[in-house]
This record gives structure tokens, C-alpha cells and sequence, in this order.
């Protein structure tokens, strides 16, 4: 019996981790072999459209989105995305992935499953040249949990490239946010575990182009 004043262990409880000690900045996972960002491709020959790179938000974006998944079983990429993806690799494109992941910080999730995710999301929609991962949570004042734009500059600086040449796609405003803080361009596209007549929306989202989808996101870039 618990008595007044006792903790009642009524959910699980995080386990302590020591994989980030000193919560002093994200995970990147750089691809060695990306493709150069200068206008050509891996063969040499003038891409086809403008060249620079495209980050996609990773939950709801690029995968359906799963609370703290550590399972690749549950990876399922959103509808879209591989045409996307293909339309931007063929136009010279890097292409990467933003994603905070506040369930390492509780304990729910460890490195480990971080990256075996990463890697069933490859072997369903080929290479990612970078994922860029904030291990943190929202109130550990780390300098890389969207909305700080502290991720978006960490993947830029990875990929060699000034944000003014780096395009976000995201369904969440923390993620566009955090790009247009960083200095990158951002297109939304719909955020599907939201519908549109939800009472609690944000009344005055951040402003940036919008799209139905990641193909259509992809498209608008590659018209511009």
C-alpha cells in the first residue's frame, strides 16, 4: 500500500544513460561516399537542376511517424518519399535527415536502435548522405533540439554547404523553424496524424511554401 507523500510507479521509469555524457551536441551520421555538392555528379557530368542539399524532417516526413522507435519492423516511409528522393539524387542533390529524438534522453531508446532505424530506412529508400540526430530533450538547453536552428547548422557544416543552399521539408513547425533560424530554406507539407479542422493548430504558423506532399515539395524546388 502507498501512503501520502510515497512515489506511486504508475509508468516506467527512465533508465539512466551515460551514451551522450555532457549533452553537448548531436549525432551525425555522415554517409563517406556523398555526392558532391558542386554541380556535378559522382561521374562527373553537369547535373540537371540546381545542386545543393535537401533535409527531411525524419517522423511524419520521411516515416511515418512512431513515438521513440526502436524498431525497424515499425519503419514505413511516408507516401511520396521515394519519388521525391529519386527526382532529387537525380538532380544532384545531397539528401539528409533532421530528427530529434528526446526518447534517448528518457532512456526509452539508446544509440543502438537510433542507428538500426537509420539503417531499414536505407534499405527501403536507398542512401542518405546524413542524418543529423539531437539526442536530447526539449529541457536539457542543449543548442540542437528544434526549434533552435542548432541541428539544421550542424547538418550544413557536415555537408560542406552554406544553409543558404540547404532546403528543409517538414511537417512539424519545429523543424521548419528551426531551418528558417538557421538561415535554410523550408517547404512544408501536411503534418497527416494532424487533421485539418484540429482546434489546437497553431494560429499563426511560421510562413514558408507549402506542399501536399514530399513529391510535390521536391518538384517545387526543382522548378525554382
Amino acid at each position: 500500500m502507498a501512503y501520502l507523500g510515497e512515489p506511486v510507479p504508475t509508468v516506467p521509469q527512465p533508465r539512466p544513460t551515460t551514451e551522450f555524457p555532457g549533452r553537448t551536441g548531436p549525432w551525425l551520421f555522415v554517409r563517406p561516399e556523398a555526392p558532391p555538392t558542386d554541380g556535378t555528379t559522382s561521374g562527373g557530368a553537369a547535373a540537371d537542376g540546381p545542386t545543393g542539399a535537401v533535409l527531411f524532417g525524419r517522423d511524419g516526413t520521411l516515416l511515418q511517424n512512431v513515438a521513440c522507435n526502436g524498431d525497424p519492423a515499425m519503419v514505413h516511409p511516408m507516401a511520396g518519399v521515394r519519388d521525391a528522393l529519386s527526382a532529387l539524387r537525380g538532380a544532384g542533390f545531397a539528401v539528409g535527415v533532421l530528427s530529434n529524438q528526446p526518447g534517448v534522453a528518457r532512456g526509452i531508446i539508446g544509440r543502438g536502435q537510433v542507428e538500426t532505424v537509420q539503417a531499414r530506412a536505407e534499405a527501403l529508400l536507398g542512401p542518405i548522405d546524413l542524418w543529423a540526430v539531437c539526442p536530447h530533450g526539449s529541457h536539457d538547453g542543449c543548442a540542437c533540439h528544434m526549434p533552435a536552428p542548432g541541428l539544421v547548422t550542424a547538418a550544413c557544416r557536415a555537408l560542406g554547404l552554406p544553409p543558404s543552399r540547404v532546403t528543409v521539408i517538414g511537417c512539424d513547425e519545429t523543424v521548419i523553424t528551426a531551418a528558417l533560424a538557421a538561415g535554410a530554406r523550408a517547404i512544408r507539407v501536411p503534418d497527416v496524424t494532424r487533421p485539418t479542422t484540429d482546434p489546437y493548430q497553431l494560429c499563426t504558423p511560421t510562413f514558408c511554401p507549402a506542399a501536399d506532399g514530399p513529391a510535390e515539395a521536391a518538384h517545387l524546388l526543382l522548378q525554382r
